[in-house]
């Protein structure tokens, strides 16, 4: 028998579903989520093309009490921008939890992605992050330091913020931007030690594959995310972060100890997995968050198939009506 399929466009998407507090929210309902039993969520399937660095990623997830289960297929192909093309592309299916059907094709070209990696790093915030926050650090100088700092600013608002980056102009150009949209002191910083130095959070959103914070810069009262690393190859804090902080998060487990900065503070042997917490537990209260104003605390975030379910249905129900609709 035949049914109708809704069809929406990034521009559609973009149009209706902002980075705020409902999103954050969303995400948060994912995570809490993982923090219970009944979620299916199997492991990431990676493949990368022979030749280049060229990828792609499949997620999916079950979440009880969600009607639909997204799968996410997301594509990085590096050459794009001499083409005139965005480097990263793909797009989310809903299929119903009752029959298995199509619902929705979300041709988002990684905007929800963006959308919901930024609300995790609200999410961590609202459990770890010191109550007061006068100065918050952003390693890196593209979309998601920008997004990182604009979801940060909604549940822990600061006064001032610094950037850092490789390219200084990269990070004069990005202090500029968020200074102008979130209404704050944004300055362009060239030494990452005075970054993490003067902040209570910092987030690192680069893809470098060697360490670009280091151990002997923390201080007590810093919180510390960590989003670049989702691959083996890469790595943005030393492994002595980790060892140092009183309490070290991530969203999985097992997606961490292969992908994320866990992965390089289990080889260099100054942690183990059993301990570490899961951001799951932590938002249901199974697992305290931060319990003083003095501790360091990391969270490791690799994004999951979790997030991409629970964005996706918040989008679908903040569009119902709009779209293409499709009879299949």
């Amino acid at each position: 028998m035949a049914h109708d399929i809704t069809i929406l466009t990034e521009t559609e998407l973009r149009a209706a579903v902002p980075l705020d507090l409902t999103a954050v929210d969303v995400t948060e309902r994912a995570f809490a989520a993982l923090g219970r039993d009944g979620v299916v969520m199997p492991p990431i399937m990676s493949m990368e093309l022979p030749g280049s660095h060229d990828e792609v990623d499949v997620k999916t997830a079950y979440l009880p009490g969600f009607p639909s289960f997204a799968i996410k297929v997301s594509t990085g192909f590096y050459g794009n921008a001499e083409l005139g093309l965005s480097s990263l592309n793909g797009l989310m299916t809903l299929f119903s939890t009752r029959t298995g059907l199509v619902e929705a094709l979300l041709l988002d070209n990684g905007y929800l992605t963006d959308i919901r990696t930024a609300a995790a790093g609200a999410v961590v915030a609202r459990h770890l992050a010191p109550e007061s926050v006068d100065c918050a650090g952003v390693f890196g100088t593209g979309l998601q330091a920008r997004l990182q700092l604009q979801a940060l600013h909604l549940v822990r608002p600061f006064r001032k913020a610094m950037v850092w980056g490789r390219s200084a102009d990269k990070a004069q150009a990005c202090a500029a931007e968020l200074a102008a949209t979130l209404g704050v002191e944004v300055t362009a910083e060239t030494d990452p030690a005075r970054v993490v130095g003067s902040s209570q959070v910092v987030v690192t959103t680069t893809p470098a594959r060697a360490p670009i914070l280091r151990a002997e810069w923390l201080h007590p009262g810093l919180h510390i995310t960590a989003i670049g690393s989702d691959a083996p190859e890469k790595n943005e804090l030393a492994p002595e972060v980790m060892a140092r902080a009183d309490l070290c998060v991530v969203d999985r487990i097992s997606q961490c100890a292969s992908l994320g900065e866990l992965r390089s503070a289990v080889a260099a042997g100054v942690v183990n997995t059993t301990e570490v917490t899961e951001l799951g537990r932590i938002v249901t209260g199974s697992s305290p968050g931060r319990t003083s104003a003095a501790q360091i605390t990391v969270c490791d975030l690799t994004g999951t198939g979790a997030q991409d379910t629970a964005i996706a249905n918040h989008a679908r129900d903040l569009l119902k009506g709009a779209g293409t609709i499709v009879r299949a």
